[in-house]
């Protein structure tokens, strides 16, 4: 289904955010019968609904806006109303034909899109892809679930979309190249189990994309996808034959492309994240070997995501490290192993969706080196307690992020690290990742000596 399909059909945009605020607008412009907004929950992300849009799309609000659902042909969901919402549930059962705008852009674009997903390493490597398509002589548009919704993209000859769980969900159409970078459980609460939570993942390469590529090193993915697809024209990288890291050089096969120090970012799972984005500007049509010069130039503008393991400097001698995007353990875990060079202490814990701990403890117990732990509400004392009997770990908890950061200046060595990587969602004392950057941003200036 397409925008153009929506002309003479009673229409419910569902969800006030960016996103519908997108979709509002670009749903008008196809001439529906009719269209309303519907939010059906009013909290600290609520915005005013402008007289310009309630022009295009009265708003209902509150339990009332079930009526007005339940009124249209198509409901538009944005990526916040989970699966597993009680109207949800209804309306499937109705019949009722729910979609996303995502899918809805994706019917007409899918030929010229690139689709990045996974539970991490979806942000840097859609961003790597963008950066390294626009170096190889292919200008296209980045957004999504980074950047600008799709539904506000401007025409373009390529696009690179970033693509969560929410957005995967309603696609009937594969972009032309897919990848998929990671799966662990996460957004469970959203989808209502492991399993779905998988599929509306791998929804993204259900529907006939040119190529899925994929990192040999992600088991989880290629064991997923074996067992719930088959003759999908899967093209893994990270082997010997294919793009991968070997004495300090990135090569493809046997071809070296340009040194690991081109990457400027930290980390193995950056390494893996690179070529994976390589393997899909392959995919997608590049010369990645004829383009390896242009490419390794590139790299060196690359700086990375705001809020992934960015670095904060201070004159106390300590580094903090900004790691916000992380919302699940295994993103900390790479956070972790970034930086266990130096005396670390990690800030953990946020809102509490009940995620399993476990492979943090895993991760700790194995470990050789002695770590500080600092946890922060909500979640920080559950994790804590599953850390607590670890040797060479050292644990305290916090009442608030501002104490974690306070705290964290008394613990921390010289010339150590301080990593706020809390391998939880913000959401609960944040609005946002990006907020919760913000206050501990102003926490280490509040609390320098």
């Amino acid at each position: 289904m397409q925008l153009a399909d929506l002309r003479d059909r009673r229409v419910a945009v569902w969800g006030t955010g960016r996103e519908g605020v997108a979709a509002v607008r670009a749903i008008a412009a196809a001439g529906p019968a009719s269209l309303v907004a519907v939010d059906d929950r009013q909290n600290f992300l609520t915005k005013d609904w402008s007289p310009e849009l309630a022009a295009l799309a009265p708003l209902h609000a509150g339990p009332s806006g079930f009526d007005a659902l339940r009124a249209a042909d198509v409901v538009v969901r944005s990526p916040g109303v989970a699966q597993t919402h009680p109207w949800m549930v209804q309306l499937r059962a109705a019949g009722t034909r729910v979609t996303g705008g995502t899918a809805l852009w994706m019917a007409a674009h899918r030929d010229v899109t690139i689709g990045v997903t996974g539970s991490k390493g979806k942000s840097t490597t859609s961003s790597l892809v963008s950066h390294l398509l626009a170096a190889a002589g292919a200008p296209n548009e980045l957004g999504g679930n980074i950047g600008i919704p799709v539904l506000d993209l401007p025409p373009a000859p390529a696009y690179v979309l970033e693509l969560s769980a929410y957005q995967c969900a309603d696609l009937d159409d594969s972009p032309r190249v897919a990848a998929v970078t990671s799966l662990f459980p996460e957004h469970l609460d959203w989808t209502g189990g492991e399993d779905e939570y998988y599929r509306v993942k791998l929804n993204l390469v259900a529907n006939g994309p040119s190529a899925v590529v994929v990192h040999a090193g992600s088991t989880s993915v290629l064991s997923e996808l074996a067992r719930r697809f088959t003759d999908l024209p899967l093209h893994v990288v990270g082997g010997p034959d294919s793009f991968h890291l070997a004495g300090g050089v990135f090569r493809l096969g046997g071809t070296p492309l340009f040194p690991r120090t081109a990457l400027r970012l930290l980390g193995s799972h950056n390494e893996a994240n690179l070529c994976v984005a390589l393997g899909v500007l392959q995919a997608y049509g590049v010369d990645v070997a004829a383009a390896a010069p242009l490419l390794e130039a590139a790299l060196a503008g690359f700086a990375g995501l705001p809020h992934r393991l960015e670095r904060i400097e201070d004159p106390s001698g300590l580094t903090f490290v900004d790691d916000s995007l992380s919302t699940i353990p295994q993103a900390a875990i790479h956070a972790i192993e970034a930086f266990r060079d130096r005396p670390l202490t990690v800030l953990l814990g946020g809102e509490d969706r009940g995620v399993d701990y476990s492979p943090l403890r895993e991760y700790f117990a194995a470990a050789t080196t002695p770590t500080t732990v600092i946890g922060m509400p909500d979640s920080g004392a559950r994790l804590v307690g599953l850390l607590a009997d670890l040797p060479l770990v050292t644990t305290h908890v916090a009442d608030s992020l501002e104490e974690a950061v306070t705290l964290s200046r008394k613990v921390t060595p010289a010339g150590g690290v301080v990593l706020m990587s809390p391998a939880a969602p913000s959401y609960g004392r944040f609005d946002n990742y990006a907020h919760r950057s913000k206050v501990f941003r102003q926490a280490i200036t509040d609390s320098a000596p």
